[in-house]
């Protein structure tokens, strides 16, 4: 299968901004910016609205980001680096850099594995245990406190690592300017401001959700001999978690994020040529899909084991898929230096 799906990729390649990605750029500008006008209105339904509208907007972009790390938005780097920059700035990724960001992301598909630098299952267990209690209750609530944990961990990893002090006029630049725009949408509204947090702790909590049951890879620190993996290995541990089989165009609704096998198999393709590849070599394969009931059950139920343990395995002892010890990864991959 692999060589035929290798054979087909030029049939998938993006050759130039499809009206479908222009569609996308479009709704998630909309979303962004109106999402946040219709917060500092004095309308509770406009502000549910607004807060549901910016959600949506930010996990978009989030994954519009993605598909320019591959090149998959339009014909050309500099194109993809402008969008990518662009969907960086509004959901809060923008403080690494996109081409780094991409490095990384890259990295894990050519590598087959996932790297570190922050050990979370690790870093939780060393904390004193009124703080650990503290992390397990907020998580417990789905208050995505790790998550915000490791993006400040990172964010400010140059203000104390002396390789990286380059790093730090960029991004105070970028608090400074990002702070201030907050505080002035605090001061015209205190209620805007509030939704807006409400809606980025939403947009965590839903990539988070899509991202945890996609892999079961190995994890390195840097610098570490890695293992040789092949196109084999990378589907065996690779799975779909689909919001629908059943209507495939629920799955638009994260940009066809769930077609994981499928973009795994084909990393160049665009989203929306991920449910015909699905379709095309995948439908009838063996690798599982996974339900959104069984995901979001898999999700609360193991929301705190994840934390303790690690992500789990998703093969039972006779070499079956089960979900019984699968529980998933903590947060998400190509948003942050890691």
């Amino acid at each position: 299968m692999t060589a035929t799906i290798n054979t087909d990729l030029q049939t998938y390649k993006v050759q130039q901004l499809s009206l479908w990605n222009a569609v996308a750029l479009l709704y998630i500008l909309l979303g962004y910016f109106g999402g946040i006008t219709l917060l500092c209105l004095s309308s509770f339904w406009l502000n549910g609205l607004g807060t549901l509208l910016l959600t949506h907007g930010l996990v978009c972009s989030a994954y519009l980001a993605h598909d320019c790390m591959h090149s998959a938005v339009g014909k050309g780097r500099r194109l993809n680096v402008l969008f990518g920059n662009a969907m960086l700035w509004i959901n809060g990724g923008c403080y690494y850099g996109f081409d780094r960001l991409a490095l990384q992301h890259i990295a894990h598909h050519v590598q087959r594995v996932d790297s570190f630098t922050f050990d979370i299952v690790a870093a939780i267990a060393q904390q004193p245990r009124i703080i650990r209690q503290g992390i397990l209750v907020l998580e417990w609530c789905y208050f995505p406190i790790v998550s915000f944990w490791a993006r400040w961990r990172s964010l400010l990893n140059p203000f104390w690592d002396p390789a990286k002090r380059k790093e730090i006029p960029r991004i105070a630049s970028l608090l400074l300017i990002r702070g201030t725009l907050y505080i002035i949408l605090g001061i015209a509204s205190l209620k805007a401001l509030i939704l807006y947090f409400l809606a980025y702790i939403a947009m965590i909590t839903v990539l988070r959700w899509m991202d945890a049951f996609q892999h079961t890879y190995e994890a390195f620190p840097p610098k570490s001999s890695l293992p040789k993996r092949d196109r084999d290995y990378e589907q065996a541990h690779t799975f779909s978690p689909l919001l629908s089989s059943r209507f495939p165009w629920l799955n638009t609704l994260v940009l066809n994020f769930g077609y994981h096998n499928a973009h795994h198999a084909l990393m160049k393709a665009s989203w929306h040529h991920l449910p015909e590849i699905h379709a095309q070599f995948f439908l009838d394969s063996d690798r599982p899909t996974i339900s959104l009931i069984q995901q979001l059950a898999n999700y609360h139920r193991f929301r705190l084991k994840r934390l303790l343990c690690g992500q789990g395995e998703a093969v039972d002892q006779d070499g079956n898929f089960s979900l019984e010890h699968f529980f998933g990864a903590v947060d998400v991959s190509f948003l942050m230096l890691y």
